[in-house]
Parts: C-alpha cells; sequence; structure tokens
C-alpha cells in the first residue's frame, strides 16, 4: 500500500518512527515532511498528506501533529478524505471498520509511542466492514453535495 505520511514540529519525532514501522510492515511511504523538530505550520503538511490520499496518489495517510486536532480540520477539507482523530485502540479500529477511515490522526503530545505504534498497526490491519456502514458514508456523501435537503430513499 502507499501511505502518505506528514507531521509538524510536535509531530516529527512520533512521525519518524511511524515511518519505520509502515516501511517494517512492507508499505511504500510518502514522506511529505517535516524533516526537523524546528517550528513549521502544520496546515502545510496536512494539506500535502490530505491532497495525495484526496487525488488517489496515494492509499491512506497518516498525519501526526501536537494535539491531531488541527491536522483533522486542515485533512477533512478535502474530497474523499475520511481523517479520524484516534487517541487509543477502539476508536483506531472502528475508524477502519465502520467509518473506511483513510487518514490516520494522531496528537504526538498526547498519545506516547508505544500506543502510537500499535494504533497504526490496528489502523493498517483493519478492514473496512461495508454494509450498513458503506451506505452511510454514501448518505454522508450526499448529504456534503447536495446539502441538508437531501432525503433518505
Amino acid at each position: 500500500m502507499r501511505i502518505a505520511i506528514g507531521a509538524d514540529h510536535a509531530g516529527f519525532t512520533l512521525k519518524e518512527k511511524i515511518r519505520n514501522l509502515l516501511e517494517e510492515m512492507g508499505h511504500q511511504v510518502v514522506d511529505v515532511g517535516c524533516h526537523s523538530c524546528d517550528s513549521v505550520d502544520y496546515p502545510l503538511f496536512g494539506a500535502k498528506v490530505a491532497g495525495l490520499v484526496s487525488q488517489g496518489e496515494c492509499d491512506r495517510g497518516v498525519l501526526v501533529c501536537g494535539t491531531g486536532i488541527g491536522m483533522s480540520l486542515v485533512a477533512n477539507r478535502f474530497p474523499a478524505v475520511r481523517a479520524a482523530l484516534c487517541h487509543e485502540i477502539y476508536t483506531t479500529k472502528m475508524a477502519r471498520l465502520h467509518n473506511d477511515a483513510n487518514i490516520l490522526v494522531i496528537g504526538g503530545r498526547v498519545v506516547g509511542e508505544a500506543l502510537a505504534l500499535e494504533m497504526v498497526r490496528v489502523f493498517f490491519e483493519t478492514p473496512f466492514e461495508g454494509g450498513r456502514h458503506a451506505r452511510r458514508l454514501e448518505l454522508i456523501n450526499k448529504l456534503t453535495t447536495q446539502g441538508t435537503d437531501y432525503e433518505s430513499s
């Protein structure tokens, strides 16, 4: 799988460890930066990862910033992106299983390294369940393109 990964300065150290794990898992990693702990603006890196996923150039993505909130806000502005901010294993698994999340967002100052790495494993090993969940994702797509006047049939 081709995976885009990015972080700001607060997530740099954890991003490097996640990148190594993803490569060990056999994935092709596209690292969009940042490449040091020097202060940077997180929207630039969130947009790069979300753009690659949105355009289909990468299958999924991982974003890391201090809390994960900023990266989530940026990523979810892009079409076809379903970025999930997760802080533990259960929501990470459900993000894939029920929501077909395609970008995992982690707060590098919120989640410890060992837990974050396990979350990455779970995110990339959990399939989308489909069924009623696929119907609900389609409903989200219709509501966001046709507005709230959309009526389900």
